[in-house]
Formats: structure tokens, C-alpha cells, sequence
């Protein structure tokens, strides 16, 4: 059941970020239509490979850091999450999901998104269950 709270909670945070920010896209497969499986499928699977890479890579990303977020009151851990949607695009790339990040602004703005989108709904799944 946590798995499934987690995957719901970065599949929704990724989707706002996929609704708002114009830089980064979802193309879903090269050889698919545009119905609701041919895009969800792919999200989902984005949404898994986003929460791995911020499961493994940004807590060493975040101490490698350390002294910069300390210099700048926190605010280069925007540029940590941007690494991560950075790093999930570049491996993505290797398969046709057809994720994207088109630079580093939207990568900063699609961090940010992700991070109050995901900390909304998970305060939203965890009201649910009490």
C-alpha cells in the first residue's frame, strides 16, 4: 500500500509539472496514439524512474552540496531538484517514453512544482487515512 500512496503521489506531483511548466514534456511513445493508456503508462513509469533517481541520488547530490545550500539558506537545493529531473530525462532518453527537459530554468521550475505538488498530496493522502 505504500508503494502505491508513493507512486500516486509522484505520478500527481508530476503531473502538475508536466501541465504547467512548458519546458518539460511528456511525448509518451513514438509508436502509440494519443489515448489515455499511451500517456498514463509512460507517466507512471516516469513517475517510478523520478522517485528512484530522488531516492538514491539526491540524498549524496544533497551532502556533495552541503556547503552551497548552507551559503545560500537552502535555495540551491532547487538546483538539486533540478538535477533530478535532469538525471530522469537523460534516463529516460534510453527508452521511448519520451520525457524531456529542455533546459535548466524549467528544470528549476518543474523541481519546484514537483516538490509543493508532491507535498500537497501527500498531505492530502495521509488526512485520508487517519
Amino acid at each position: 500500500m505504500r508503494f502505491v500512496s508513493w507512486l500516486a503521489v509522484n505520478a500527481v506531483a508530476l503531473a502538475v509539472v508536466l501541465w504547467l511548466i512548458p519546458g518539460i514534456y511528456l511525448t509518451g511513445p513514438s509508436h502509440g496514439t494519443a489515448e489515455l493508456r499511451h500517456k498514463l503508462v509512460p507517466e507512471l513509469v516516469v513517475a517510478i524512474i523520478l522517485g528512484v533517481v530522488s531516492k538514491l541520488a539526491k540524498p549524496v547530490l544533497t551532502i556533495l552540496s552541503l556547503p552551497l545550500i548552507v551559503l545560500t539558506l537552502g535555495l540551491f537545493l532547487l538546483v538539486v531538484n533540478a538535477a533530478m529531473l535532469g538525471l530522469t530525462a537523460w534516463i529516460s532518453g534510453y527508452t521511448s517514453l519520451g520525457f524531456h527537459v529542455t533546459g535548466f530554468w524549467p528544470a528549476v521550475w518543474g523541481g519546484l512544482i514537483f516538490a509543493i505538488a508532491g507535498s500537497l498530496t501527500r498531505h492530502l493522502i495521509e488526512d485520508d487515512r487517519r
